[in-house]
């Protein structure tokens, strides 16, 4: 059982007879196929189903020499909207399965970002045709939750909003240049960072942390794609799944600058999610790569 399925809408699969059956409704009924012949003559297959807006199950496998679909692994999904990052994107395939996990150096999170990659098969396609380095592309991100809370925004004044982004402009600034070997930029960060942590620990001894934090993004468990994020609500709305009635809150997450989609199933959900909140919760993070038109 994929430990996110409920994050969808089905947390009330409880067994394998079950969730085979909703594994055979998302391929007889998909929206969406997607085929292609890998470098070794393995004939892939992708068929998504939603089951409300943006959020579905996709099953892959594929196709014997009798034309006949092997089912090999399944997984829930979101589909994300508007662009994440820019950055440079590099792609490896997971050994035990033909999937794959996205890696991006996004400096303004302090962690390299590892994505289960959703765009599986344009990027087996642009593969075959050699088509690598591509230049241009962007990615989307989104990511299930399976555990959350809603914390009420720190109080900040518009003059105050505004001095903490040209802070985290200048800050992403040293970090670009430090990353190009600016001796000058990386002297300056370690500085910051050590009167960052005095600062810290002198008030955190009489006020709570989530008032002095006011996002984070860090890894959680061992498993490299999810992490554990703190960030502010920028849009919020609720959608039914469809077949078990179950309803799901997508959210779009401000986490360090880095803006991306969360989906949560309501009754994992502590707290009523509102634009200017907060979501604290752990992720399951998903990407898809935006290629230029002018190549796919």
């Amino acid at each position: 059982m994929h430990k996110f399925l409920r994050a969808v809408g089905f947390s009330q699969i409880k067994d394998r007879k079950e969730l085979i059956k909703l594994i055979t409704a998302s391929i007889q009924n998909a929206e969406k196929r997607s085929y292609i012949t890998t470098g070794d003559n393995v004939m892939l297959a992708e068929f998504a189903k939603d089951y409300a807006d943006r959020i579905g199950v996709a099953v892959c496998g594929e196709f014997d020499d009798e034309d006949k679909f092997i089912y090999e692994y399944y997984y829930p999904y979101l589909i994300p909207t508007g662009v994440s990052t820019e950055e440079d994107i590099n792609v490896e395939r997971h050994a035990a399965q033909y999937s794959y996990a996205g890696v991006v150096n996004e400096p303004r999170i302090g962690v390299t970002l590892i994505y289960y990659l959703q765009n599986m098969v344009p990027y087996v396609k642009l593969e075959n045709e050699n088509k690598f380095p591509i230049k241009g592309t962007s990615l989307s991100l989104s990511s299930l939750s399976i555990k959350g809370q809603i914390l009420m925004p720190i109080a900040k004044t518009d003059e105050e909003k505004a001095v903490a982004r040209k802070k985290s402009n200048y800050r992403n600034n040293l970090i670009n240049n430090a990353r190009r070997g600016d001796e000058t930029a990386i002297e300056s960060l370690t500085l910051d960072d050590m009167d960052l942590y005095t600062s810290i620990s002198k008030k955190i001894r009489r006020q709570d942390v989530y008032s002095l934090v006011d996002t984070y993004f860090m890894p959680y468990g061992v498993e490299c794609d999810q992490y554990s994020v703190l960030g502010e609500i920028t849009e919020c709305t609720v959608v039914t799944n469809y077949v078990t009635k179950e309803k799901v809150h997508i959210m779009r997450i401000n986490c360090n600058d880095l803006e991306f989609d969360v989906c949560i199933n309501e009754v994992d959900l502590l707290g009523e999610p509102a634009v200017g909140r907060r979501f604290k919760g752990n992720i399951w993070m998903q990407g898809v790569i935006n290629f230029d038109d002018t190549i796919k």
